[in-house]
């Protein structure tokens, strides 16, 4: 099969096309023919040699894909054979065919077409299970999401809205900070205004009951402030740094509440569990068009460098994705 590897660690042109053996569905597996795949921020650290894929998992990048189930492996039923999905994967996603754990796998949505349901797992899994499942983000709270514009943050703020919740976003420019406005957040653009001032203002010195960040060291102290009595900060990148030096009263005195999670190193049966979630509470929401995967751009596999590129730029609004097939 053809597939993009990442040939030496280093800058998007280290992305190479290569040949590989078709992989054959293990116990609990499916292969899937690939039509559309994600493309993530954690594939640009592995790419650099920051995140390694876990044991066990094909180093080709790409988390997310969309396709065709085309054989099954031991024990498994459901999907079917010829069934279409969209699944979350821990590597792989770059190629014509790829394996899949049969639980991970879901329906892609009535309404739907591969290039937007490969832009779902990554983003959907990740948004529900630190938002809602570690957040526990209620109707009536508030959220402030960093990155509003980004394919993470398109997803909480569309998801926050539709649960109930008051949202708030940061992002880098006048477009952005108008789409983030467009789908249900108030916008703050962190280049001309102090995001903790901003929030303080607009929530009457209150604070915001959640805030889920990308950015880590450099806003750690700066979230803090931003946070109401018995607030949440939820990390789920570092891209700013992983190191800072915070005040911990600042903890005690609201009662504050500080974690993360990573996704991809985690269980078939604990992902299994956000799958099931998102099929019962997320996936009417995107068949009715209550929210919509957001895509900025589509490229070829053959274009993964060019994809990457424009992720490293953040120019972007929403999802990249590749076409295989």
């Amino acid at each position: 099969m053809a597939a993009i590897e990442i040939a030496q660690w280093g800058g998007p042109e280290v992305l190479q096309a290569c040949r590989r053996p078709t992989p054959k569905p293990g116990p609990g597996e499916v292969l899937i023919e690939i039509s559309a795949a994600g493309v993530n921020r954690p594939d640009v650290m592995q790419r650099k040699g920051l995140y390694p894929p876990p044991p066990g998992a094909s180093d080709i990048p790409g988390l997310e894909i969309a396709g065709k189930v085309v054989a099954l492996g031991e024990g498994v039923h459901q999907p079917a054979i010829g069934e279409s999905v969209c699944a979350l994967v821990t590597g792989g996603g770059y190629a014509e065919y790829c394996l899949a754990a049969a639980a991970l796998c879901l329906p892609i949505p009535k309404g739907l077409g591969p290039i937007e349901a490969a832009a779902i797992p990554e983003t959907f899994f990740t948004v529900w299970t630190n938002v809602f499942e570690r957040g526990g983000l209620k109707a009536g709270e508030s959220m402030l999401v960093h990155g509003g514009s980004s394919g993470i943050g398109t997803t909480a703020i569309q998801l926050a809205r539709e649960f109930g919740a008051a949202v708030f976003a940061t992002a880098g420019n006048p477009e952005k900070c108008r789409f983030c406005e467009q789908i249900g957040a108030r916008a703050i653009n962190y280049r001309e205004e102090d995001f903790v001032d901003r929030i303080q203002f607009l929530t009457e010195g209150k604070g915001v009951n959640l805030i889920l960040d990308m950015v880590g060291g450099p806003y750690l102290q700066r979230n803090l402030n931003c946070l109401a009595v018995d607030g949440r900060l939820i990390v789920i990148a570092v891209q700013g740094g992983p190191k800072t030096e915070i005040n911990l009263l600042s903890i005690f005195l609201k009662r504050l509440t500080l974690t993360g999670s990573t996704l991809r190193p985690r269980s078939v049966k604990e992902k299994a569990s956000i799958a099931g979630a998102l099929r019962q509470k997320v996936w009417p929401l995107l068949e009715s068009g209550q929210v919509k995967p957001v895509v900025h751009r589509v490229f070829s596999l053959a274009e993964a460098s060019e994809a990457h590129r424009l992720m490293e730029s953040s120019q972007h609004i929403g999802k990249i994705v590749l076409t295989v097939a």
